[in-house]
């Protein structure tokens, strides 16, 4: 993912530049990204940045009048426009350059300044008059920074392998990470994969003086919402709804032309209630698959059609089975053990949707938000996989996962689900585009916590949101039959829609063993098309069995796999065999097994 690295040291200036240009050169994944560098050697600061062309950042480092404040950043900044227009009136110099408004902000108000930042981002701020150098991130942790103390100095980078590039005593696993990421597929507790570097916690503002770290300050604590009054219904669907719209504008704001991901869920219906674009103006597109149109194509056509908008349909095709290994391969090491190997698919489809518009809008995080949904879950590997020494790790992780789960529900979404778990998969979509989802907007965000407390109702507050916005989108319901013009789906329509939504995820991952097999015998017939397409794109049970099997087993079956220390290579071949020559399901192992081997490859053998 595109960001920032950096080098705080008394180190000699070459030999940190030297350090410095190694690391800038490990985050340059794509011909379309920028460089630079910029240092105060007084102060023992040297930066580097790698940005997307024409992203919101572009153009660091941004600089005030006196030329004693310097800003750095990576990611965007959603702000009012009314506080580029004040800054305006107090007569400060703001160039073409998207961020530059932002120096002036700091310059006016430094103790307030990253409180009031509203986005997913990181960056840096040197004040010349106060000696201080201040490392910043967004209040969720999403923008990610990962940092080494040594004594050399404090090294931070967008991307561990940034810091590995100079420290490469650091490629080692940590154990208890490696036992997170197999039981919740993603590392916990602001810990990287990699043993001694971590990341920056979510509403950190660490200074330095004099080349190091001189305190470790947190400018934003979830329990300032969670102690916030709750709201009566009527009061919190207006505030919620006032909010919605008025925030809703600048994530399709700036630069760069941005496009739309709509799908049959009620996430992207919401933003496309209220957003109302011109016709022609907003470039829609939708995820499909091989075997069928899926329900996100029909209804984020129907949608997008409604609204005069042109509409592409991205297809999963078999153009990606067929270059697998090389998306495997770039997700696992972009992402640093943040997403399993499936998630290579959406690496693929980012890859085309810059191609139509470099900037998105996306309905992520909105029913984790709202509906306080949860995506990822402690789940325990197949019996005698892993050997028991590593098996402590994978409980531990467990045992964690448990205690994070009894935090507020919404602290929960938005502040650990969201920067551990689904940061993975923004990682990928960044590398290739600017991601823009309204429902992190720190005023949404703020309000959800606001929620009646009382509600047993089950309602979805999404439904009537969008018949305000636009009745002409409740009058049907979403892939999973929720909505329709009564408000809810006819009961036989909704459960076929659910029936099959299931079905699709029981053919696909959760198929028993003896499913499974008799599946197996019965694919000639191609009994899967009953259910699979419906509702998903990807079918990597069917994929790993057919079209994948001789990449699962080139990976798998290979001696340096079979040798890990932290699993069992009898139960590693019986997993490939049954599901490639058996017709057994193990898709869920495979995923697991393929990734930590891609980790060890890219990250931790000896090369």
């Amino acid at each position: 993912m595109p960001g920032l690295v950096g080098i705080i040291s008394r180190m000699p200036r070459e030999r940190v530049l030297a350090q410095l240009n190694r690391m800038m050169q490990a985050l340059q994944h794509e011909p379309f990204y920028e460089t630079g560098l910029w240092m105060d050697e007084a102060l023992g600061v040297y930066v580097g940045w790698v940005v997307r062309s024409g992203s919101f950042c572009a153009g660091n480092p941004f600089t005030n009048e006196k030329h004693d404040i310097t800003l750095l950043l990576s990611g965007s900044v959603y702000s009012n426009p009314q506080t580029i227009w004040s800054i305006r009136a107090k007569g400060h110099f703001i160039d073409e350059r998207e961020a530059s408004y932002l120096v002036h902000s700091y310059e006016e108000e430094s103790a307030k300044f990253f409180a009031y930042l509203n986005g997913l981002f990181h960056g840096l701020v040197v004040d010349k008059a106060r000696g201080t150098a201040t490392l910043f991130n967004d209040r969720y942790g999403m923008h990610r920074l990962c940092y080494h103390q040594s004594r050399d100095g404090f090294y931070f980078a967008a991307e561990a392998k940034a810091i590995l590039a100079v420290r490469p005593e650091l490629r080692c696993a940590d154990e208890r990470s490696l036992g997170e990421f197999v039981a919740c597929s993603c590392v916990l507790e602001n810990r990287t994969i990699f043993k001694d570097i971590h990341l920056l916690p979510g509403g950190s503002a660490w200074t330095f003086r004099n080349a190091t770290l001189d305190g470790k300050a947190i400018y934003f604590q979830p329990k300032e919402w969670e102690e916030q009054m709750s709201l009566r219904g009527e009061d919190y669907y207006r505030e919620l709804r006032d909010v919605f719209a008025r925030n809703l504008p600048l994530y399709f704001s700036g630069a760069e032309r941005a496009g739309m991901t709509v799908t049959g869920g009620l996430d992207t219906r919401l933003i496309m209630a209220w957003h109302n674009a011109e016709a022609e103006s907003l470039p829609c597109y939708t995820f499909g698959g091989m075997l069928r149109e899926c329900g996100d194509v029909r209804i984020g056509r129907r949608i997008a059609h409604m609204y005069g908008q042109r509409h592409e349909v991205i297809p999963i095709a078999a153009e990606f089975l067929s270059r697998f290994p090389h998306y495997a391969e770039r997700s696992v090491y972009f992402t640093e053990g943040g997403v399993d190997v499936y998630r290579a698919s959406d690496l693929y489809v980012s890859e085309k949707a810059r191609k139509i518009a470099p900037a998105k809008v996306v309905g992520t995080y909105g029913s984790e938000i709202i509906r306080r949904a949860i995506m990822f879950k402690a789940i325990p590997p197949p019996e005698r996989l892993f050997r028991p020494n590593f098996m402590v790790a994978v409980r531990q992780a467990a045992e964690a996962y448990g205690e994070l789960r009894k935090l507020h529900p919404v602290t929960f979404a938005a502040f650990v689900q969201s920067p551990w778990y689904h940061q993975g998969i923004l990682a990928l979509e960044s590398s290739q585009l600017s991601v823009r989802s309204p429902y992190l907007d720190n005023d949404f965000v703020r309000t959800v916590f606001r929620a009646p407390q009382s509600d047993t109702s089950g309602s979805d507050i999404r439904l009537p949101l969008i018949a305000e916005g636009n009745p002409g989108l409740a009058t049907f319901p979403s892939d999973r039959g929720v909505g329709g013009a009564s408000g809810r789906a006819f009961p036989i329509s909704r459960g076929w829609l659910e029936l099959t939504f299931k079905a699709e995820y029981a053919w696909d991952y959760g198929m028993p063993q003896w499913a499974s097999r008799i599946d197996s015998w019965l694919s000639p017939l191609h009994v899967e098309l009953l259910f699979l397409g419906r509702h998903k794109v990807s079918h990597f049970r069917v994929w790993y069995r057919d079209a994948l099997a001789g990449y699962v087993r080139e990976m798998l079956l290979d001696q340096r796999t079979l040798s890990r220390s932290y699993c069992e290579p009898k139960a590693v071949e019986a997993i490939v065999e049954g599901h490639t020559k058996r017709g057994m399901n193990h898709t869920a192992a495979i995923h697991k097994l393929l990734t930590l081997e891609l980790l060890h490859r890219l990250f931790f053998d000896p090369n």
